[in-house]
């Protein structure tokens, strides 16, 4: 599977001819929208940063839309949806695991607590490929967001929400004990390839910019 990144906490999952949007973002957002099409969406949030399906209606697909909990299987692919703790702000977020070509994903969008839910965590005791916001603020800091993904022990931990943020990022890489890292244009994730990776981190860089 390749993964991409087009800012904020959207992302491109594309294996074989499937492709799949995670939280794309919409016009009205004051990030830059993404246009590909997609197959099956992910929605963690509903609002213009996270909701944007639209978006990805394109080039002639019209894709399954997923917008909260629940357990689904489309495409052959297994997607569960548990309710994250809520924010402040009191919007809901929905935390996302799910599997495709022998790869358990998870997706924390928003998050902003290292407290989940028990049944959650029994779900992500094996994950291969950790998304998870660091910018602080409304989301976790660069040092809870490291030390929640360490304590799930995923083999791939991708970070969101940094393009606004480079300390963000250099803090992030500190806590994990990296000086310095090269952003990557997209990344390619083979099961057997990654099988013997713990806790690599892998800053990818969005598309055209944030």
């Amino acid at each position: 599977m390749v993964i991409t990144y087009y800012g904020h906490e959207c992302f491109k999952v594309q294996f074989g001819d499937v492709v799949i949007a995670i939280n794309p973002i919409a016009k009205s957002s004051r990030y830059k929208s993404a246009r590909f099409g997609a197959d099956i969406v992910l929605i963690g949030m509903n609002d213009a940063d996270h909701n944007g399906a639209s978006e990805v209606a394109f080039g002639g697909k019209e894709p399954f839309v997923v917008r909260g909990p629940g357990e689904y299987e489309i495409r052959d692919i297994a997607i569960k949806g548990f309710e994250a703790p809520r924010a402040p702000d009191g919007c809901s977020r929905t935390i996302y695991f799910l599997t495709l070509e022998g790869a358990n994903l998870c997706i924390l969008t928003g998050l902003h607590t290292a407290s989940l839910p028990a049944p959650v965590l029994e779900t992500l005791a094996d994950v291969d490929v950790l998304f998870i916001p660091i910018a602080g603020g409304e989301v976790l800091s660069p040092a809870d967001a490291y030390k929640l993904a360490v304590s799930l022990e995923p083999r791939i931990i991708i970070p969101m929400r940094h393009g606004e943020h480079k300390d963000a990022v250099k803090t992030f890489l500190k806590e994990g004990g990296v000086e310095k890292t090269q952003m990557e244009s997209k990344l390619t994730v083979r099961r057997k390839d990654i099988a013997d990776s713990a806790g690599q981190i892998v800053v990818l860089a969005p598309v055209g910019g944030e």
